[in-house]
């Protein structure tokens, strides 16, 4: 066996101490200069799976043809008044248009010409003519706004309101609400404290909500990839931009970051953020396991040297194999402390215990062979197993974990080396006292017994444990969905969470590309039978249906409205006497039929404001006008262009929309929106398997997030097989009996079993980010069962009161101090990854030290 071999080669390495610390210096400063020259990181999600997945090609083959939908940095306007967020807009737009170190372009995707002029005819024939009928009735008042567009006009406007309510020839039912609106505005006017008034809401009525609530500007940011947030610098731009915009300086709009770019940013800064702190806990917290595991510095430093000169090693040859790092591959680091001080811990405990007949340096080289000889080859073995199941992930399509498999797989051979040359070393050379018996835990030797004794009743009730475990198996839920282990409290999620209830905004759609624009217009009347499908959009979405009808409709409004509102020229604007002058006038009219109106009618109140401003200061009544007035020139100009709306067909639709929807080629895209809120997993994947069932090529968010899922789990249960079968090959090996790898891989399924109770009790949604528990869980449970068993086959008679469990024991600490780190971060994904490595080290360390004791078959030695 390879005991004596060990033990020499650990002697050898102790007599030429300083030697090898200098090798492992050179080879450390080695791996810093790979680490700092070649080793990057990336927030990207869409590079986790491989490339060779079918649905992953449609999706980047999708990105290939419509780059301007791609790594995209959105702002979201929400503000008190439509034309507010409009004007807010549609000037950062500007902006951010000119800025061509920042950006490559800024559009507002609503403010084209073309959706502009036709708005009426997207409207349905019925609240169409209901619009227009309303529009005519108020044909008298919009026609004195259009020859003096200001408060004057307006005031005089009411005048013949004032003059048809005293011949008894007005009707005022279908304007109560905008009348009321009105005075609200005026009487704040009066007051001296004018806020603008919407004329969007006041003319526009209906009309007015069909927009949505919220603006948008779309840019395409210039990436710096050599940063950790390559869209920082124009984020910032974009920001400074905001800061100088007028309806945000006073409050009345605000602007929101998201997109693409921005929660990529956020994701990596989220993820860093409390990291330093969090890793000083840490370590401090790893320190003090280690001393009270160990009960000397002149041990603890050297396996915190080892543990620190490993973690380089392994980052040298992460630089090298891998270069740009995933946020689950990162985590190799947590992963590699948290095995790889079990091995350096066994080695300590079991090297204070011994007892040399030698002294002095002699005695260090005896205890270190002893050490080697007894331990050597169970790290070995455990290191080979838990490397092997790591690297079992390595061929799978899930990119993030086969990456952290091959680096987590290398760094346990890179940690038993470090174990078994460096470690020796720097014991050597800090010379701590030997002969500590008392690392065992002698008090434990009555629970052994006990267990012993009770061994029939104990694996009974793992048995069940073990059925329990199997029939929760199904019920594991995995969330494929990236946006759920985003910090919903950042700038990017908050912005995206106003817009994910509505269809057209929400970022989970599906997508088909198809060969003509005919075959388009099929396939979208077929899915939008789809229960489930809220909408279908594609090039002829943006050509209105029905127009002979509709722009009969608009013609016939036309002839009576557009005399009247195409004045060529207007009054020119006022100065506040006029507008005294005028509001005296109004408010004098009104107040002669106040007595026809009803109690509670809006124009009360104007007349008693108009009365109020007709004798205020000059500044109070110019502030009113622009009040009253500022969105006024805009709306009219937009009524004006729509009522000359004309038939249009698909090729009227502008190339800057036509784009989104066309190829070059002549293929055409159709996009799919879901009905209802995808917010959970479920609706999603019944939204995407209703449109798969129709056509299994579809592309998109929706379909990405649903077939990631289906990968990712594909990719685990592959690999899990992989990984156990390659562990019992390796265990076969090394044990040569099927019994002793049985009595491995048994405590490391029922820990397996154990973690999925408490997954689905608590719960705890699986996700791409804490998945990773799994081949943790193989890793550290087959390390703590291989030195469990092998110390059994050497005839260890009380296994907990052995200095392994000491070892086993700190070791589980150490890593759970690590795992704890990442528990308490911001971001959800890995504060999730953290939660379950928890778990699923404490069901590994139950099925350690307590299973596998009473499962260790009864030897002529033992008491039970």
């Amino acid at each position: 066996m390879l005991f004596a071999p060990i033990g020499r080669f650990i002697t050898l390495c102790a007599r030429h101490a300083w030697l090898v610390v200098a090798l492992f210096c050179v080879l450390s400063g080695a791996g810093v200069y790979a680490g700092m020259t070649q080793l990057g990181v990336t927030t990207d999600t869409s590079k986790m799976l491989s490339p060779r997945l079918e649905w992953k090609q449609r999706s980047d083959e999708m990105g290939r043809l419509f780059p301007q939908k791609e790594n995209l940095l959105v702002a979201v306007v929400e503000a008190d008044l439509p034309e507010e967020g409009q004007e807010t807009a549609r000037q950062l737009a500007e902006k951010l248009g000119a800025d061509h170190q920042h950006f490559s372009f800024a559009n507002r995707p609503d403010a084209n010409p073309y959706l502009e002029r036709n708005g009426l005819m997207f409207l349905e024939p019925k609240p169409l003519a209901s619009i227009l009928n309303d529009t005519i009735a108020a044909q008298p008042f919009l026609s004195a706004l259009a020859q003096d567009p200001s408060a004057r006009g307006l005031f005089g406007a009411l005048s013949l309101i004032a003059e048809g309510v005293k011949a008894g020839q007005a009707n005022l039912a279908g304007f109560q609400a905008p009348l009321t609106g009105f005075a609200n505005t005026l009487e704040k006017a009066a007051d001296g404290k004018a806020d603008l008034m919407s004329w969007q809401r006041l003319l526009g009525g209906q009309l007015s909500d069909l927009a949505g609530r919220y603006q948008f500007v779309i840019t395409k940011p210039i990436l710096d990839y050599g940063s950790f947030q390559p869209g920082g610098a124009a984020a910032d731009a974009m920001r400074d931009a905001i800061k100088t915009l007028e309806f945000v300086k006073n409050g009345h709009a605000k602007v929101y970051l998201t997109g693409q770019v921005q929660l990529d940013d956020e994701e990596f800064a989220t993820v860093a953020e409390g990291m330093v702190a969090g890793l000083i806990g840490s370590l401090a917290l790893v320190t003090l396991w280690l001393t009270l595991a160990v009960r000397s510095w002149r041990v603890v430093l050297p396996i915190v040297i080892t543990l620190v000169v490993g973690l380089l090693l392994t980052t040298g040859f992460a630089a090298v194999a891998v270069g740009t790092l995933n946020l689950i591959s990162v985590a190799f680091a947590i992963l590699f402390v948290g095995i790889a001080v079990d091995f350096a811990i066994q080695f300590s405990v079991r090297f204070r215990a011994q007892s040399p007949i030698a002294t002095g340096k002699d005695g260090m080289y005896e205890a270190l062979r002893m050490t080697g000889e007894e331990t050597g080859h169970q790290i070995l073995v455990a290191s080979l197993a838990t490397s092997a199941g790591f690297l079992a992930f390595t061929p799978t399509a899930f990119l993030g974990v086969a990456q952290l498999g091959l680096i987590a797989g290398i760094g346990m051979l890179v940690a038993f080396i470090c174990t078994t040359t460096l470690l020796p070393a720097l014991l050597c050379i800090c010379h701590p006292p030997l002969n500590c018996p008392s690392m065992g835990y002698v008090w434990m030797k009555p629970v052994d017994v006990k267990i012993r004794h009770h061994r029939k009743w104990l694996l009974a009730f793992f048995g069940v444990i073990a059925i329990a475990g199997l029939a929760l198996v199904p019920a594991l839920q995995f969330d494929g969905d990236p946006l759920h282990t985003k910090n919903p409290n950042s700038e990017g999620m908050r912005a995206l969470s106003l817009l994910i209830n509505n269809p057209q905004t929400s970022p989970y759609s599906a997508e088909l590309l198809v060969k003509s624009l005919d075959e388009a217009q099929k396939e979208a009347d077929r899915l939008d039978e789809l229960p489930d499908v809220h909408d279908v959009m594609w090039l002829g979405s943006y050509v209105p249906t029905q127009q002979p009808e509709k722009l009969a409709l608009i013609q016939d409004a036309a002839s009576m409205l557009l005399p009247t509102l195409i004045v060529p020229n207007p009054k020119p604007a006022p100065d506040a006497a006029a507008l005294r002058e005028s509001a005296a006038s109004t408010a004098k009219a009104l107040g002669e039929v106040l007595d026809k109106l009803p109690a509670n009618d809006p124009l009360r109140r104007i007349q008693a404001a108009l009365a109020r401003l007709a004798t205020a200061r000059d500044e109070t009544v110019l502030a009113a006008n622009t009040a009253l007035v500022r969105f006024l020139p805009p709306e009219l100009a937009q009524l004006k262009s729509m009522l000359q709306a004309g038939p249009v067909t698909i090729h009227d639709v502008p190339p800057v929309i036509a784009n989104d929807y066309l190829l070059p080629d002549g293929r055409a895209l159709v996009e799919v929106h879901p009905k209802g809120v995808m917010s959970s997993s479920g609706a999603l994947r019944k939204f995407v398997g209703s449109l798969q069932k129709i056509e299994p090529d579809m592309a998109g968010t929706a379909v990405d997030i649903v077939e990631s899922a289906r990968s990712i789990v594909r990719a685990f249960e592959q690999a899990a097989g992989a990984a156990v079968v390659m562990i019992a090959i390796i265990l076969m090996i090394a044990l040569r009996r099927i019994k002793d790898m049985a009595l491995v891989l048994a405590p490391l399924l029922l820990s397996a079993l154990m973690t999925v109770i408490l997954v689905v009790l608590l719960p705890e949604t699986l996700n791409f980010a804490n998945i990773i528990a799994l081949p943790l869980l193989l890793g550290v449970g087959v390390s703590f069962n291989i030195y469990f068993v092998m110390n059994w086959r050497d005839g260890v008679q009380y296994p907990l009161a052995s200095p392994t469990a000491r070892a086993v024991l700190f070791s589980a600490l150490t890593t759970g101090t690590a795992f704890g780190s990442l528990a308490l971060s911001h971001h959800p994904g890995t504060a999730s990854m953290g939660r379950l490595l928890l778990l699923s080290l404490a069901c590994t360390l139950l099925g350690t030290l307590v299973f596998v004791p009473a499962l260790l078959p009864k030897r002529p030695e033992d008491e039970a």
